[in-house]
């Protein structure tokens, strides 16, 4: 198991969801890693504790990442490297250098050096992008430590796998045993450490990703690559197969990062019911792509749900977004 750095405040509640659970005829529980922190909040900051205490283990001065405009990862990761002393250096996937709210603005708030990458450039060259400038800062005398989009890689997985047996100790406490555990699947490796922790340990939960972007078959492809890097972290090696993984058709809708106007108003009503906010990018998308399951008998052998609300909140207050809910009734 790898070292880690405190991070995150955790363990993170787990409350049940009475409105929507009478609804769906389901015990539908919420796990709230939105509240793993304020500047650090959501999913991302549990894969950092792995990530950047490597990073320090190997001397580097600085911390490349990349996302999408709004990313919650490279807010999170800007933040973390602020609270232990490294240089966050960003890589934001953007047509034209867009006005500054939301994720974005944190990211400058932070003071973290933003570059600006056209769509086309990012979708095909980002991985060597930012190798080039990790040859840059060395010629300087300084090192580049690369977390790929989400922290979804070997190390990042142990996030997860650590929420998975945070999840099982809460059980004993609660003395509720969850069935089925739900996420969104993004970049792939919160739901990669989740299986990690699940098939190691022998937990025998049902692990149900919800793509908000690519395909079943892409996340499928890429969560088992994924967890193959992991392996170099363990002293036996796992083997996994598609048997393993339990993901749903996406439910992208538009599109990463876009709405419909029927998901954002998904997003305000769930407000509305259960006084919780749930995120345009990511949870807004997967919990209504739930809902939806359920309406197909997906869910028909599951009993206790539980929701990994995986945060993203910043995502709320983006210019655009705000424009389209307040047209909302």
């Amino acid at each position: 198991m790898p070292k880690k750095i405190e991070l995150c405040n955790k363990p993170t509640r787990i409350e049940k969801l009475e409105k929507t659970s009478k609804k769906y005829n389901k015990n539908i529980f919420l796990k709230r890693e939105d509240e793993t922190g304020t500047e650090t909040s959501g999913n991302k900051i549990r894969k950092l504790e792995f990530c950047l205490k490597e990073a320090i283990e190997q001397k580097a001065t600085h911390i490349l990442t990349c996302g999408g405009i709004e990313s919650n990862h490279a807010r999170s990761t800007v933040a973390a490297c602020r609270k232990v002393g490294l240089n966050p250096i960003v890589f934001l996937r953007a047509g034209e250098v867009p006005s500054t709210s939301g994720n974005h603005f944190l990211d400058n708030l932070f003071g973290a050096e933003v570059n600006y990458i056209g769509v086309d450039e990012f979708n095909s060259g980002i991985d060597d992008i930012m190798k080039e400038k990790v040859e840059s800062l060395a010629k300087e005398g300084m090192k580049g430590y690369i977390i790929p989009m989400g922290a979804s890689y070997g190390i990042g997985n142990f996030g997860y796998y650590s929420v998975m047996k945070e999840i099982i100790e809460q059980e004993k406490l609660s003395n509720i045993n969850f069935d089925t555990i739900v996420t969104t699947i993004g970049s792939g490796g919160t739901y990669a450490g989740l299986i990690m922790a699940n098939k190691i340990h022998s937990f025998n939960k049902t692990i149900v990703g919800i793509p908000i972007c690519d395909s079943k078959e892409f996340f499928e492809e890429q969560v088992l690559n994924i967890l193959e890097q992991s392996n170099k972290y363990l002293e036996t090696p796992v083997k996994y197969s598609r048997s393993d993984l339990k993901i749903t058709k996406d439910f992208a809708g538009l599109g990463y990062a876009l709405n419909t106007e029927k998901e954002l108003q998904f997003i305000k009503d769930f407000a509305m019911t259960e006084g919780v906010l749930l995120d345009p990018t990511y949870t807004g998308k997967a919990f209504r792509g739930m809902t939806k399951l359920f309406e197909e008998n997906f869910f028909d052998n599951s009993k206790n749900i539980l929701f990994i609300h995986t945060g993203g909140v910043y995502g709320l207050f983006s210019k655009q977004t705000q424009t389209q809910i307040n047209r909302l009734k």
